[in-house]
């Protein structure tokens, strides 16, 4: 255990551009590709071989032979399937006959009793379940290895494009640290500013900027409970403006009496008679001597 933590912090500590070269270094010295895999069927070199004795191919296998494609190999996998099958009936077919004939001219003839076919239909059964069983087993292992074979494809692809991706890395590094190198080179002159926030260190500058989120969030609290009162102050101000429709009608008939008072009162110091001012100084002499009268 202890050796795999070393060479995981070693492989930690590697720089991208070693990563980098040890991955081309695995490509190359591993490759796939479909000419590759498809080196086994066509191991046997034509050119080696003479003109004359070279063996004749179909036409599926010559296109195969030019320009491996996936698709060309499945076309050489099924036609190669018909093949042996035709092979495969051809050999039992010759194989019985000749048996067949065999037994027919054989001294003494070959003669099997009922029982003994009975026998052989038997094993022959057997034959064919097991057969049968070893066919289903394959199918299964074929299709397996083409789900295994298409999930290390999809890796192999995810792999290229992360290797891909990864060789862009060191420039884009590259332009990131130049970078930085100009900003610390810009906030050199702004270190000595009159704005104190700018000379903060980035876990101050953190709090400060949580600070200023917090303020934030409670500003839209409160905007959003005085929003929710809106309609009712709307209605309110509208009750409250209905209620002052009549006094400030009120006030102005009492603000125009009150400039007539005061003019007609004007006018009597002037020497003109004021039949308000004393009609009102009437009714309330009337109105003590009422509510002396009846004890109020």
């Amino acid at each position: 255990m202890p050796r795999a933590k070393k060479s995981t912090g070693a492989a930690a500590s590697k720089s991208p551009a070693d990563i980098l070269s040890t991955l081309q270094i695995l490509q190359e010295s591993h490759e796939l590709s479909i000419i590759r895999l498809s080196e086994p069927i066509t191991a046997s070199d034509p050119a080696a071989i003479p003109a004359g004795n070279q063996p004749r191919t179909s036409d599926v296998s010559n296109s195969s032979l030019n320009a491996p494609t996936p698709a060309s190999l499945e076309a050489d996998l099924t036609h190669y399937r018909e093949l042996f099958a035709k092979l495969r009936f051809s050999y039992v077919e010759q194989v019985t006959k000749e048996k067949f004939i065999r037994a027919i001219v054989g001294d003494p003839p070959l003669i099997v009793s009922p029982q003994e076919n009975v026998e052989l239909e038997n094993l022959n059964a057997e034959a064919k379940a097991v057969l049968k069983a070893l066919k289903i087993e394959v199918a299964d292992t074929v299709k397996e290895l083409e789900r295994r074979g298409a999930e290390l494809a999809r890796r192999y692809e995810g792999v290229k494009l992360e290797t891909a991706r990864l060789e862009e890395l060191p420039d884009k590094i590259k332009g990131l640290e130049e970078r930085v190198a100009e900003l610390r080179k810009e906030n050199e002159g702004r270190l000595n500013s009159e704005t104190p926030e700018l000379n903060l260190p980035l876990a101050r500058t953190v709090d400060l900027v949580n600070q200023k989120k917090r303020q934030r969030e409670e500003l839209d609290r409160q905007l959003e409970q005085l929003k929710s009162q809106v309609p009712r102050k709307k209605k309110e101000l509208e009750r409250l403006q209905a209620e002052l429709a009549p006094l400030e009608t009120k006030r102005t008939n009492s603000t125009a009496a009150a400039k007539e008072a005061k003019r007609r009162k004007e006018a009597a110091l002037g020497g003109v008679e004021d039949d308000l001012e004393e009609r009102g100084r009437w009714y309330r002499a009337a109105e003590t001597s009422l509510k002396q009268m009846l004890e109020i």
